[in-house]
C-alpha cells in the first residue's frame, strides 16, 4: 500500500461511510502529530505548525488552501503569528473519511 500521502482522495457524498474506529486507529499511526478532537460534534483531525514568523506562516497556509482547491476538499485554516492550526473533516458527512487522513498526510509533507 502505498505512503499515506501518495494515496489519492475519492469523490465523496453525503452518504459516504466514516472511517470505523479500527481503520481510525490505524490511519493514526501514519499521523502522530494529529489529535482526534470533537467540534460542534463533528470528530476533526487537527494539527498545529510553528513558525519562525507570521510571513512564514502566511506562506505554508496558502500552500495548504492551493492543495485543498486542487483537490476540492477544504480545511479549516487558523492562522496566527508564528503558527497555523489546521482541521479536517468532511463537511458532507459530518465527520471523518479517510480522505481527510491523506488530506492530513499532504498537509505534513508540505510542513
Amino acid at each position: 500500500m502505498p505512503e499515506l500521502s501518495q494515496q489519492s482522495c475519492t469523490a465523496c457524498s453525503a452518504d459516504a461511510p466514516k472511517v470505523t474506529a479500527a481503520e481510525k486507529q490505524a490511519l493514526m499511526e501514519s499521523l502522530p502529530q494529529w489529535e482526534l478532537v470533537v467540534l460542534d460534534g463533528e470528530e476533526q483531525l487537527k494539527r498545529v505548525f510553528t513558525f519562525k514568523n507570521f510571513a512564514q506562516a502566511q506562506a505554508f497556509t496558502n500552500q495548504v488552501a492551493d492543495l485543498a482547491e486542487a483537490e476540492g476538499h477544504h480545511p479549516a485554516i487558523l492562522l496566527e503569528w508564528g503558527k497555523a492550526t489546521v482541521r479536517w473533516w468532511t463537511h458532507k458527512i459530518g465527520g471523518l473519511h479517510k480522505n481527510d487522513f491523506i488530506m492530513a498526510a499532504r498537509t505534513d509533507a508540505l510542513y
